[in-house]
């Protein structure tokens, strides 16, 4: 019995091939956004305020975990008050910390990204070392050197 008796033959597997997919242009809004972002001042802005949401709630939590020295000598309205006060000084001064720090290493990485022409990690190991350098310049070049050192060995290419 073959074909010719109105058997269909198996016809060998063929492995379906992916579908390639066209490519889609971007709309103008969109390449009006990436120049927007790719905009070194905005991306600082950006990455400075977001460095101080980050550091206002980090202030939230570390400041609620301070207990008072005195602790057994007050009473619960006067720790709520103190848990409160730190809570707002920490949150003020890691705000603080992380806006400046998220700003220069931003501003710092795209300066140095649109330098080189160059989209990779050494980007990021040059801007560690200028932010950590700039942050703990008050201390004097040697301060300078560790801060550069340190923040470019945290970030650095692994």
């Amino acid at each position: 019995m073959g074909a010719a008796d109105g058997e269909a033959r198996e016809a060998p597997e063929e492995e379906e091939k992916p579908r390639i997919e066209p490519l889609r242009l971007p709309t103008p809004e969109e390449i009006r956004g990436q120049d927007i972002w790719n905009n070194c001042a905005v991306r600082s802005v950006v990455s400075g305020i977001m460095g101080g949401g980050l550091g206002l709630f980090m202030g939230l939590f570390l400041g609620a975990l301070d207990n008072p020295i005195m602790q057994d000598e007050m009473t619960a309205k006067q720790q709520f008050m103190y848990t409160a006060k730190q809570m707002g000084r920490r949150s003020y001064s890691s705000a603080k910390a992380f806006a400046v720090m998220g700003f220069i290493f931003s501003a710092a990485e795209c300066v140095i990204e649109k330098a080189r022409a160059k989209h990779d990690t050494t980007n990021t190991f040059v801007a560690g070392c200028v932010t950590g350098g700039a942050i703990s310049a008050k201390g004097g070049p040697k301060a300078a050197c560790v801060g550069c050192a340190g923040f470019a060995a945290f970030l650095g290419p692994n």
